[in-house]
This record gives C-alpha cells, structure tokens and sequence, in this order.
C-alpha cells in the first residue's frame, strides 16, 4: 500500500501550538501534540514534518463573532508568513471561531481527571483537530 501524503492542522497561540494530524487516509483528524512556542519551536515542528508525510498545512485562522478581523489575525497572518518561508508547502486558512469552546467541552466530556482537564495542552491540540476536522469536511 502507498502510504498517503497527510495535512497537519495547526491552532497556534503566543504560547502553546497545537498540532493535529489526518489519519493516512485524510478521513479524520486527531490531535497529536502540543508545542510550546519558545526558541525550539521550528526544530520541533520539522521533527513531525519528519516523520508524517506532510502535504498540506490548515492554520486556524482566528476571526470575531461578526466575522471581521481580530487582534489574533495579524499575529496569525504574520506565522503564516513565516511558516510559509519554513516549510515550502501550501497553507490554508480555516475559520477557527468555535474550535477553542468545542475543545473545552470534548475534554470535559471525555476526561475524568481534573488535573488533566487542567491541561491547556490538551484543548490545544484538540482544538487543531476540530480545526482541521472542519477541513477535511468542507472539502470532501
């Protein structure tokens, strides 16, 4: 079997990155990691690039209730640019408005643990993968 080129979906923030990916057969997105973004962020992320095949990158993009833009668009818009630079391949942008309170309320649903639903980490890469869930939806 040919193994299948994956898209990365990426919920990025100041803080902590989070990073889904699709399954080989890009049907379902997981959340696979959280990367804290400090100085070892780019070494981090290419190790992942290293090790899925990574065709496609789908950046939550960050917009108000109304739809207009945000104080987290530039700062997203400006990782894009960046990333864009880092890793040559295409990127694209997805409405990202609910994934944080989606992520919330999955985790505090499928966790029992109050100290692990303390874990921002895990509403980050949760929320990459509704992001990138989103995605694979709109284009299938």
């Amino acid at each position: 079997m040919i193994e299948q080129k994956r898209i990365l979906g990426i919920d990025y923030g100041a803080k902590r990155v989070g990073i889904a990916i699709t399954d080989p057969l890009r049907i379902f997105a997981y959340g696979l990691t959280t990367i804290a973004n400090d100085l070892k962020f780019w070494d981090n992320l290419k190790k992942i690039f290293t090790e899925f095949e990574v065709e496609l990158i789908v950046l939550g993009y960050p917009l108000k209730e109304s739809g207009a833009r945000s104080s987290s668009t530039e700062l997203i818009e400006k990782f894009k640019t960046e990333l864009e630079k880092e890793m040559k391949i295409p990127i694209e942008l997805v409405d990202e408005r609910y994934s944080s309170s989606i992520a919330k309320q999955q985790v505090l649903e499928s966790v029992t643990s109050k100290k692990k639903r303390r874990n921002k980490g895990l509403i980050d890469k949760n929320a990459a993968a509704i992001i990138l869930q989103d995605y694979l939806e709109m284009n299938q």
